[in-house]
């Protein structure tokens, strides 16, 4: 160990004295360290080398640091401090090189990267397996949400073709299953019934539905929508927006799902029970949904009741039977397409349709549909609707996404995503798709069954363009209720979202009441204006937290440098003399008087009420020397007068006379005349001293140095500048002298470029350390006497 250096240590070297971090943990590079070798340790049985390994204690290790103490000029100087030049990213975009071309090609078509590495013999048969699940999971799935979209059903499988292929050859996922997806569906069901509802198309006296036209009017919309969703979520891509994706938090996100869960739900309570409802949108139209169903209850068609009863029993049964079969199945048991094909053979073979009432799916033409322009007269009734869509869909993708890139170890970028996903939706929307994301069920059946690629995502597309153009006409006696139950079934993951409630409220009690307010606001108010209610509260909710931070005063741990809230740390000591304050936020407009308010208020001192008071007696000190300097040329005058006269009348008597003969009241008269003058000019010259607390005869403070800890502060804006200074000003006012410390290097940047420092407060009131600043505080303590023994501790 070596020898601690002989004689008295400088004022201006700081020890340090703590427990020494591990090697290689930041915050020893750059100090320099004088280590005590640990004493070398020897277990003496077994039993004290095995509590020994499970306690994983490490040997207590002194260091001791002595450098120059630091202000910001000091800092600056000896680590060469240098603003960092600008990158000019931008420069990048414009220039041209075969090896530029090359990356943005690879990087907007990713399949060009990826598909060359192919490792056939590893992954073919695993995406072949996982592709045929996710396209018999898919099948089913599509002609459900087709319903849920207010759509016909055939639909739902140009939906789960088109996209799906679009993005397997853009996307950066390899295990995410893009296609229909209730919530999406939901929304755009929202869309369609409020734009083109049943009341528009009654013919007949007002008494039957023009289906043909209802439907194809339903279609343009939801083909329009999701060309508009494309262009907003591929527009977003390009300009590297896929940030905006981060100001849904995950409270926001799930309670949005989960609504939106309970809408679909309360959505297929018509097929179920065979209602014909009432098409409503809006604010409350939800509650308005539920009391008509509870109102038409008996009109439901009893048939229609039990088919989707027996269907969910089976779906539910099956579910139960995958999850104990799981270890011996190679892949699950499809059971929505066991369900479909089953429901579909009954129905046929039965005749629901004529003899029970039950209403079917209907004709399902095959082949595909040529390529149809968007109707630009909608974009305007469309944008709002478009853009939530456009942003829920890609917060659930890139959540999903980056969930099987962590578990995978590879790398979703946010960016691609959203042009995948604007082109998916963009070339579906002329193929007559409607928006569509990725599903979390087909999504973990695609990883579970052996997926590695998006190879499967292009084997269950082909899938299902051979049903479109061969077997879709099989499915025409399918009940939609049997799709209802399939819908409602699969909605389980999302229901038991509900036990988030109980979880945040134990873990984030700010966090739940974000998914409570999502949750409310989007049940009652709808998916489109509940989503923006619910992102305008959780960002008016950070804001309100900033202004509601903890503020504390610290106090020096004993024997160390480390300075902690005296309120949290009981053995914590505030150091004599001088106060310590931080903030747990940065300050800025929102928090910058309650900042000032709460430091004065910690304080202990009544800043404002001593500054009053003492403005008020040096004034009455001013006016009084005043009065006093008008009333002293007066008396001069008078005692000139006085002098002359004597000498007149002695100039009468002789010269002889004159210097002989004294007045002894008028040398009385001088003499006081002068004592006057002389303690006057004795009076200007302590003028100074007079100012000051003790000398007006007001209180002090029991500090004589405030040193703020800005180490939390990220940014600095002109409130908090003006802030800051009034505190140097406020607290010079009663002979406190501030100084701030731990700032970063673009906070000290941002002062610079607001003309914070001038010849009052200089780069030499600020610290590199909160121990710097008290340390110089103590040795250099504003008018008062400090302990020197105290300062040599610390």
């Amino acid at each position: 160990m070596e020898r601690e250096p002989a004689g008295p240590q400088p004022l201006w070297a700081v020890r340090k004295t703590a427990r020494a971090p591990r090697e290689g943990r930041p915050g020893t590079a750059g100090k320099r360290l004088r280590m005590e070798a640990p004493r070398p340790w020897r277990p003496r049985d077994t039993q004290a080398l095995l509590s020994a390994t499970q306690a994983m204690e490490l040997p207590r290790r002194d260091y001791h640091v002595e450098r120059l103490l630091l202000n910001q000029e000091q800092l600056e100087e000896l680590g060469h401090w240098g603003s960092a030049p600008p990158t000019h990213q931008w420069r990048s975009w414009f220039q041209c090189s075969g090896a530029r071309a090359r990356a943005l090609l690879f990087q907007y078509l990713p399949i060009l990267a990826w598909l060359p590495r192919y490792r056939v013999r590893d992954w073919l048969l695993g995406d072949l397996l996982s592709g045929l699940s996710v396209a018999i999971m898919q099948l089913p799935q599509g002609l459900a949400y087709a319903l849920l979209a207010g759509l016909p059903p055939v639909f739902g499988l140009y939906s789960s073709f088109y996209p799906v292929f679009i993005y397997f050859l853009f996307g950066t996922s390899r295990h995410i299953s893009v296609g229909t997806f209730a919530i999406m569906s939901v929304m755009v069901g929202s869309v369609t019934e409020s734009l083109a509802p049943d009341d528009a198309f009654l013919q007949d006296s007002n008494t039957t539905v023009n289906e043909a036209a209802r439907d194809a009017a339903r279609v343009q919309l939801a083909s329009t929508l999701s060309v508009l969703v494309g262009l907003f979520q591929v527009g977003l891509g390009l300009v590297h927006f896929g940030f905006v994706v981060t100001y849904l938090s995950e409270p926001l996100v799930r309670g949005y799902t989960t609504a939106a869960s309970v809408q679909v739900f309360i959505s297929q309570l018509k097929y179920v029970f065979g209602l014909q409802l009432s098409s409503r949108s809006g604010p409350l139209s939800l509650i308005y949904t539920v009391l008509e169903v509870c109102w038409k209850l008996p009109q439901s068609v009893v048939g229609t009741v039990i088919t989707a009863v027996v269907a969910g029993v089976v779906l539910v049964a099956l579910k139960l039977l995958n999850d104990k079969l799981r270890r011996y199945l190679p892949i699950p048991l499809p059971g929505e397409l066991l369900t479909l094909i089953g429901a579909t053979g009954i129905s046929y073979g039965v005749d629901l349709k004529q003899r029970f009432g039950v209403d079917v799916v209907g004709i399902i033409p095959t082949g595909l549909v040529p390529p149809v322009a968007p109707s630009l007269e909608l974009f305007a009734k469309l944008v709002g609707n478009a853009f939530a869509i456009a942003v829920v869909g890609f917060a659930i993708a890139i959540s999903l996404g980056k969930i099987f890139a962590l578990r995978h170890g590879y790398r979703v970028d946010s960016n691609q995503e959203l042009v995948a996903l604007g082109l998916s939706n963009l070339i579906g929307g002329i193929f007559q798709c409607f928006p569509i994301s990725c599903s979390m069920s087909r999504s973990l059946v695609q990883e579970t069954t052996g997926g590695n690629t998006q190879v499967a995502g292009a084997v269950s597309s082909l899938f299902i363009l051979i049903i479109i153009v061969k077997l879709g006409e099989l499915f025409q006696d399918l009940p939609k209720a049997v799709l209802a139950a399939v819908i409602i079934v699969n909605l389980k993951g999302m229901m038991m979202q509900f036990k988030d409630i109980c979880s945040l409220w134990k873990a984030n009690r700010v966090d739940m009441l974000i998914w409570l307010v999502t949750f409310v606001a989007t049940i009652l108010l709808n998916l489109d204006i509940g989503l923006a209610v619910a992102v305008v509260f959780s960002l008016l909710l950070v804001v309100f937290r900033t202004q509601l931070p903890h503020y504390s005063v610290l106090g020096q741990v004993p024997d160390t440098d480390v300075y902690r809230d005296v309120a949290e740390y009981s053995e914590a000591r505030e150091v004599p003399g001088v106060k310590i304050f931080r903030s747990s936020v940065t300050v800025y407009f929102a928090n910058a008087e309650l900042y000032s308010d709460t430091l004065k208020q910690r304080c202990g001192v009544d800043v404002d009420r001593l500054i009053s008071r003492k403005k008020k007696l040096l004034r009455k000190q001013e006016l009084k020397l005043k009065r006093l300097q008008k009333k002293q040329p007066q008396k001069q005058a008078a005692s000139s007068k006085d002098n002359s006269f004597s000498v007149n009348v002695n100039a009468g008597l002789g010269d002889t006379e004159i210097n002989n003969v004294e007045d002894p009241k008028v040398m009385e008269r001088a003499e006081d005349e002068l004592d006057t003058t002389e303690a006057s000019s004795q009076e200007d010259a302590k003028a100074p001293d007079v100012s000051t607390l003790k000398a007006l005869g007001l209180p002090q403070p029991d500090f004589h140095s405030l040193i703020l800890d800005l180490s939390a502060l990220s940014f600095v804006d002109t409130v908090c500048l003006k802030s800051l200074k009034n505190i140097f000003r406020d607290f010079r006012e009663i002979e406190v002298e501030v100084y701030m410390a731990a700032c970063h290097a673009p906070v000290i940047t941002q002062l610079e470029v607001g003309n914070f420092f001038d010849t009052s407060v200089t780069k030499q009131h600020l610290f590199a350390t909160v121990h710097d600043a008290v340390v110089f505080a103590l040795q250099h303590p504003r008018s008062r006497s400090v302990d020197p023994a105290l300062v040599t501790k610390l």
